[in-house]
């Protein structure tokens, strides 16, 4: 007589799991795969050595998890939704569990079972994940596991962000320029998944009792746990980590597939193929930025008479206006004459460290500055602002909306709607009768931003500038919708398996920057809203597709200044040349430029609870400048630690 089997398989969003069940519930088979977006190919191979082993058996199948449902159309077998079948598993094998914790490849979910079921789940933000693990992983240069053994090691934890990946690296890529210790990092990473989990999907909801700890990430990083642990303050005999906890969904749609209709192994070995023949378009195209050449040139015409004057420094005399800008992944610097031609422009990657970039930005201008010439107001705007202006001695500080606003005017008097989009930051301002009306700014999530571009262009190997020319000519681009950055990876992978080039992914990404500006940040519905002179800057916009996306997504013209990537540090250098009353400038010489020294420190602040994790930055003159404080008694911070 042949015995009979239950199968369960998951489907996830990074890999595939197996388990084949007896009438007991004894795991007899089970394999948890990696699938690297080749979903097809994972799930033939594994099915297929499951259908080797059990060959003369006869079973009962369940497909699950976020990519199961088309796999369980093209074997035409029996779906169950991931949540009923995890649940499903944690009731019959670890029933004295109270609370569910489960981290996925790109789902975090918080199952609460006593008092009736309720379960928490991330939505359109794959923060604190096991691939927001990987990407930070990836910067300590480590898988991981790598990065599991790092936080073994620990002392410190930093305040890192989870509800974003491009965030979460401003924040780690600083710490590294500090020489913060990798294991330190390693171990605030697992903080900062274990906080999104927290506050994102409990939302206050106590956590208490039995604890059970599911899903891939969780069981195979000990360190991960370990953190959830001390900061539920969970005894040991609360923690619940049940043999096979990777494998909880797959094992629950084993138990759940005995309802279901029983079929050979052999007959379901036939069915495979199916995985490999059947054709599906997953993902929408669009249509082409240009449809033509002439398209093109014209576009290109009509965008090359935003233009700004450009003098040469070497033989200039009179007074020069410097404006700088320290933004969260650049620094930008310009340096204007009287009439607000420009003498000297600067654009360049910061890593993590703004002031030694404008460092450098400065004692590159002295060398450059004739005798003849000299800077008699400065003037700093952006992230890094406060820090620049008192390491630098600069004039005037300003905040960057009025910056852009000035600089926005210069091209374009009367402008009416400015866009900026820059590395991790997205800026919308409304004017009115000359008056900045509404600021409206992209807050937990970064995706359609400078960075975001940035990192998919790494992933496929081409640098930005060649990531941008590509979607000029892309056929067929590719809707990747306007979701997070972790989401968006599968749906990039996605659309290569189905034979998507790289030009349709920079297209298609270019209408999301767009869309994630339009319809999340800005909330537009009506185009005539956003009224007749639109300015759009940022270095993002110096990116023609991400341009034409805009015209075209907006229904609207837009001027594009040639200087795009520097308006905050343009807008900077007017405000110093309107402010100018005669007065020497405070800016650090030339001479003292290049005696300049610095160094920093991580302290504790013991004014209050709030303990903040203090940088003092103190600078060879004597003066110091504090930041990480969250009140104003840690601003004047003098020797009390």
């Amino acid at each position: 007589m042949k015995k009979n089997y239950h199968v369960g398989l998951d489907v996830g969003s990074t890999t595939v799991k197996i388990v084949v069940l007896d009438r007991y519930n004894n795991i007899l088979y089970s394999k948890y795969q990696r699938h690297y977006s080749d979903i097809r190919k994972t799930i033939f191979e594994l099915m297929d050595e499951t259908c080797d082993r059990f060959f003369q058996e006869e079973c009962n199948v369940m497909i699950t998890g976020s990519g199961g449902l088309l796999v369980s159309q093209w074997l035409e077998l029996d779906f169950i939704q991931e949540v009923i079948a995890g649940s499903e598993a944690v009731q019959t094998l670890i029933p004295e569990t109270d609370v569910a914790i489960e981290l996925g490849g790109e789902d975090a979910k918080i199952t609460y079972f006593k008092g009736g079921l309720e379960q928490r789940m991330n939505g359109t933000c794959a923060g604190g994940t096991g691939s927001f693990i990987d990407q930070m992983a990836t910067l300590l240069q480590t898988d991981a596991t790598g990065l599991n053994e790092f936080a073994k090691n620990s002392r410190v934890i930093y305040p890192i962000a989870a509800r974003c990946g491009v965030f979460a690296k401003t924040d780690i890529q600083p710490l590294l320029n500090e020489g913060a210790a990798k294991e330190d990092i390693a171990a605030s990473v697992f903080q900062s998944v274990v906080n999104q989990t927290i506050s994102g999907l409990a939302c206050g909801k106590p956590i208490k009792g039995n604890i059970a700890f599911l899903g891939g990430p969780l069981y195979f990083l000990s360190e991960l746990r370990k953190r959830f642990e001390i900061t539920l303050d969970l005894k040991p005999e609360e923690v619940v980590f049940p043999e096979n906890s990777q494998l909880f969904v797959a094992i629950g749609a084993a138990l759940s597939s005995k309802e279901c209709k029983s079929i050979s192994f052999k007959a379901l070995k036939e069915k495979l193929p199916n995985i490999n023949t059947i054709s599906v378009h997953e993902v929408e195209r669009l249509r082409p930025l240009f449809k033509d050449q002439k398209e093109l040139e014209e576009f290109r015409e009509r965008h090359s008479k935003d233009s700004i004057s450009v003098k040469s420094i070497e033989n200039f005399k009179g007074d020069c206006f410097l404006g700088i800008d320290a933004g969260s992944t650049t620094t930008k610097a310009v340096l204007i004459d009287s009439a607000g031609e420009l003498l000297y422009s600067f654009y360049g990657g910061n890593q993590g460290n703004p002031l030694n970039s404008s460092i450098k930005i400065l004692k590159d201008i002295y060398s450059q500055l004739p005798s003849s010439a000299r800077i008699v107001n400065s003037t700093v705007t952006g992230y890094g602002e406060g820090l620049i202006k008192a390491a630098l001695n600069v004039d005037i500080g300003e905040i960057e909306t009025i910056a852009h606003y000035k600089a926005a005017d210069f091209f374009l008097p009367g402008v009416d709607f400015i866009l900026d989009i820059g590395g991790q930051d997205m800026k919308c301002l409304k004017i009115k009768d000359g008056i900045i009306d509404s600021i409206m700014l992209n807050e937990a999530c970064s995706s359609g931003c400078g960075s975001f571009i940035e990192t998919f262009a790494k992933s496929l190997n081409t640098t930005v500038e060649e990531f941008a020319v590509q979607a000029l000519s892309a056929e067929k681009p590719v809707d990747l919708g306007s979701r997070c950055t972790v989401f968006m990876n599968s749906r990039v992978k996605q659309a290569q398996k189905e034979g998507a080039q790289v030009g349709d992914i920079s297209a298609g990404l270019s209408y999301s920057v767009i869309k994630n500006a339009l319809l999340k940040v800005i909330k537009i519905r009506d185009p005539k809203d956003m009224g007749e002179k639109i300015i759009v800057q940022g270095g993002t916009f110096l990116n023609d597709a991400v341009l034409r996306s805009f015209e075209m997504i907006s229904e609207r013209q837009a001027v594009r200044p040639n200087i795009a990537g520097l308006m905050g540090a343009f807008g900077a250098a007017l405000i110093s040349k309107e402010r100018y009353e005669g007065k020497e400038s405070t800016l650090l010489s030339k001479e003292n430029i290049g005696n300049f020294d610095y160094n920093t420190d991580l302290q504790r602040c013991k004014f209050c609870n709030n303990s903040c994790l203090l940088t003092i930055n103190q600078f060879n003159d004597g003066s110091k400048y504090v930041s990480g404080n969250r009140c104003e008694k840690g601003a004047g911070i003098e020797s009390f630690f």
